[in-house]
């Protein structure tokens, strides 16, 4: 796959998921409107939507007759359920996201809060709705989504005892990547697999690996463009790492080093993909791009 048939594709693919967004969240006027007002407004403020974009990629593997575009929603609720919560100022106190005031700023504090409750109760309610049909996908799905949530709650946790100046070991940063960041972007892989007209235990295991070390990767890339970009170029704070003197792969191997770490995660993600199917071309190409990223 060319570049341009890449940028291509991923476009009209993630259209297609901003299109899937409008259709499956309640409107903004749903009473109470300032709760679905600001699941809209955090929702609806762009980004690249990775996560759906994983989980549509690693669908292609196994092709099916199932809507992936429900669940590809259903992801990014609670992945930005994690940001609105991320940004609130009892943990990152964050004014800027996606290039757009906060959903604190925007609305308030408690409205914000409820507005990223709101959309982690809705992205099971999504799975469980919308692929009723098929009880055992849907049970899957919400298996994969709220048990990798979870992991990222734990992450969270060990992530602000580290600021809080409990010792910080390498042990406890993958602990925290691997949680925090990589255990939902698995999600995205394991939900597309499980989308297949058939599956198996070997797949998901696989699928699994394959999350991880994407999750990995990106996590290293976003400690290096914390360091390396600006506010303008990451829609987001940055800075804020070193502010808090966090410990991250930069400031634990140096951002050369962590450079390597990403293209040796990366490579490992792209041989695993080739073991699972050959019908991996969009997935390595966005592989590859998320470890090329300015943002």
């Amino acid at each position: 796959m060319t570049t341009e048939e890449f940028k291509k594709e991923f476009e009209a693919r993630r259209l297609k998921v901003e299109e899937a967004i409008a259709k499956y969240l309640p409107t903004a006027d749903t009473r109470p409107s300032v709760i679905h007002s600001a699941m809209r407004y955090s929702m609806e403020a762009g980004g690249k939507r990775i996560r759906p974009m994983l989980l549509l990629a690693a669908h292609d593997m196994f092709p099916s007759k199932v809507d992936p575009l429900p669940a590809c929603v259903a992801i990014e609720c609670l992945h930005t359920y994690s940001l609105i919560h991320d940004d609130l100022p009892c943990m990152d106190n964050s004014d800027l996201r996606r290039g757009k005031p906060t959903c604190h700023k925007q609305f308030d504090e408690t409205m914000a809060l409820l507005a990223g409750d709101s959309l982690l109760t809705y992205s099971m309610y999504i799975l469980a709705n919308e692929y009723k049909e098929y009880p055992a996908i849907a049970a899957g799905l919400v298996l994969d989504l709220a048990h990798n949530g979870e992991k990222m709650i734990y992450g969270q946790v060990e992530d602000i005892e580290g600021e809080r100046h409990v010792k910080m070991t390498p042990e406890k940063l993958d602990y925290i990547h691997h949680n925090k960041t990589a255990a939902l972007i698995t999600s995205a892989i394991t939900m597309g697999i499980r989308l297949a007209d058939e599956y198996d235990e070997e797949k998901l295991k696989v699928a699994q690996e394959i999350g991880m070390n994407i999750g990995l990767a990106f996590q290293v890339i976003d400690d290096i463009l914390d360091v390396t970009s600006d506010d303008a170029t990451m829609g987001k704070t940055t800075g804020l790492d070193a502010q808090n003197e966090k410990m991250t792969y930069v400031s634990l191997y140096g951002i050369e080093r962590s450079r390597e770490i990403a293209g040796e995660l990366t490579s490992k993600a792209i041989q695993l993909c080739e073991k699972l199917s050959s019908n991996c071309d969009f997935l390595k190409a966005l592989i590859l791009y998320m470890q090329n990223r300015i943002n």
